[in-house]
């Protein structure tokens, strides 16, 4: 029998399947504290407890009726063995049947090294008042707060092990397969009173600094103390995952993050990561233990994926790049996008396939096709191949940027900063284009003229072609261009052609404008800003042909990536 295989599961912000339903007070604990129970809406008390996955503090005998565990058991009952015993109408056991009334039973001991067991939920608050919700109160602040979200994926893989089960009545769906180390990239929740001694890494030497919403974990709930990672927090990410996925440590990784945010953090890491081994994304449309959530499964299905070796080559290198794995389809990173809240959400945009493979289905994992963009070890923008340095534009001067630092990792000041700007039809103020309509525009021009050496745009116009509607805002993004600041021109929504707009502007092929983003902003970190024209309003034409000789630089890489 083959060994198990060791992989790394990465914690990303915001990740509904790491995200659980608020801990409410069971009726039981409120009848314990003489507090009104919850009711349906008849006004009556419900006749259930949600139970909560939690832990016994000491062991425990109990007994579990005969043939309870489904309507038919008893159907069928010559085929079972005899019960462990009896219980009279008192309760009392015995190993022999006293009575006719004797209810046969099972004797089981659970105990506190069993695991999770589901419980119903005990606690109140400090002043005696049930929980409700996360907050103790509606909108309380963060002090008042308890955290849904789960600090790593430890806890949501021992549930997934412990209560899950697959369609042969069967658990331990991922630790009987995979040893499994967590890391806390960018953690949807926090230790606000500082790590714990389990976790951290410098002994116990020192203080223990709090952690901070927004800072070091990024929380969507309670909605009014959301948070997320700024973009130079890009930078940070790749560094990560790149020293432990390029350890040679582990056989895969799995990326865990909120559904409407994956499909970004998965295609930079798909231009970025110099690895040859897979990495999952991994979300879920419903949270953590509610009703049909979906996570728990595709965690389980990037198990398959990555223990299966469908992705590799003949050398044993992955073929297919980073992938989201969601509803046993198997995405490639650069195509896939939310389109739903809803398991089955994700969608391959594009027009041209962008579904690789599959996962989880009744047969082994298979792989399709085989992405023909460059990706990971092969992408032309990797960490690896990123130069040190580069040149960028501030104020109309060229300005040396660092990229990276002296120990190759990418810096934080060096992500360019990429604006998309939208266009649609019947956008002209008047019958005349006018510059001066096109405040927003003009404003974010000047912006990063001042402000960012490294900057971009991306325009989001006709479908496929990326066009704009009035002569006005294409002379602006034409200014922009010979500024020394890259413009892409992308279709709107799931555009299916490719876009080639002409003249100073680069196609975006088809990828969509949040991609064509990232994208940008990694060929800005490879080849810097465009030169500068003296008058951006009228190139001479040798500086068009020298702004034009690094735009082809520029193309080729959004053919390619």
């Amino acid at each position: 029998m083959p060994g198990k295989i060791k992989i790394a599961h990465l914690a990303g912000p915001n990740a509904t399947i790491q995200n659980t339903p608020p801990l409410v007070t069971s009726n039981k604990a409120r009848a314990q504290h003489a507090i009104a129970p919850l009711t349906g809406p008849d006004g009556t008390p419900l006749k259930y407890d949600v139970l909560r996955p939690q832990r016994l503090a000491a062991p425990a005998k109990i007994y579990v009726e005969q043939f309870s565990a489904h309507p038919l058991e008893a159907d069928m009952a010559e085929l079972y063995g005899p019960p462990d015993g009896y219980l009279d109408a008192d309760g009392n056991f015995s190993k022999t049947q006293q009575s006719a009334s004797d209810k046969p039973v099972y004797e089981v001991e659970i105990k506190p090294e069993d695991g999770l067991y589901p419980l119903p939920y005990m606690a109140v608050q400090a002043g005696g008042e049930p929980w409700e919700e996360e907050c103790a109160f509606p909108n309380a602040p963060a002090d008042k707060a308890r955290q849904p979200f789960l600090p790593d994926g430890s806890r949501s893989f021992e549930e997934v092990d412990r209560l899950g089960i697959d369609g042969h009545g069967l658990n331990n769906l991922i630790g009987a397969r995979a040893n499994v180390d967590f890391y806390r990239i960018e953690p949807p929740s926090g230790y606000t009173k500082g790590l714990p001694a389990a976790l951290r890494t410098d002994k116990g030497e020192g203080d223990i600094p709090p952690e901070v919403r927004g800072r070091n974990f990024f929380p969507y709930k309670p909605p009014h103390l959301e948070a997320s990672p700024p973009r130079n927090n890009l930078a940070n990410i790749v560094n990560k995952v790149q020293k432990i996925l390029g350890s040679g440590e582990y056989q895969g990784a799995i990326w865990t993050q909120g559904s409407p945010r994956i499909e970004e953090a998965l295609y930079w890491f798909n231009l970025m990561l110099d690895i040859k081994v897979p990495l999952c994304g991994n979300s879920a449309q419903r949270p953590h233990g509610t009703i049909s959530n979906d996570g728990p499964h595709n965690l389980v299905d990037s198990v398959d994926w990555i223990e299966s070796k469908t992705w590799a080559d003949e050398h044993g290198v992955n073929r297919a790049g980073v992938v989201l794995v969601s509803d046993q389809r198997v995405f490639a990173a650069r195509e896939v996008a939310k389109v739903d809240a809803r398991p089955g959400g994700y969608v391959a945009v594009g027009g041209h396939g962008g579904i690789v493979g599959s996962s989880g289905g009744e047969d082994a994992p298979i792989l399709l096709h085989v992405p023909a963009m460059k990706h990971t070890y092969l992408s032309e923008l990797n960490i690896t191949r990123l130069p040190s340095e580069v040149t960028g534009v501030l104020q109309g001067k060229a300005v040396s940027v660092q990229i990276k630092s002296p120990a190759g990792e990418l810096l934080e000041s060096a992500i360019p900063r990429v604006a998309i700007v939208k266009d649609g039809s019947y956008a002209q103020e008047d019958w005349e284009a006018s510059e001066s309509d096109e405040v927003d525009l003009l404003a974010l021009l000047q912006d990063r003229l001042k402000r960012f050496p490294l900057s971009g745009f991306v325009n989001e116009g006709l479908s496929p072609y990326g066009r704009v509607q009035g002569q006005a805002r294409k002379a602006i993004l034409s200014r922009a261009v010979y500024s020394g600041i890259p413009v892409a021109f992308a279709g709107r929504g799931n555009t299916e052609g490719f876009s080639n707009p002409g003249g100073p502007f680069i196609g975006a092929s088809n990828l969509s404008s949040t991609k064509a983003r990232l994208l940008l902003m990694a060929c800005l970190m490879k080849y810097g800003s465009l030169p500068v024209a003296a008058d951006p309003d009228h190139p001479t034409a040798a500086e068009r042909a020298a702004t034009a000789e690094v735009l082809t630089e520029f193309r080729r890489i959004f053919r390619s990536h």
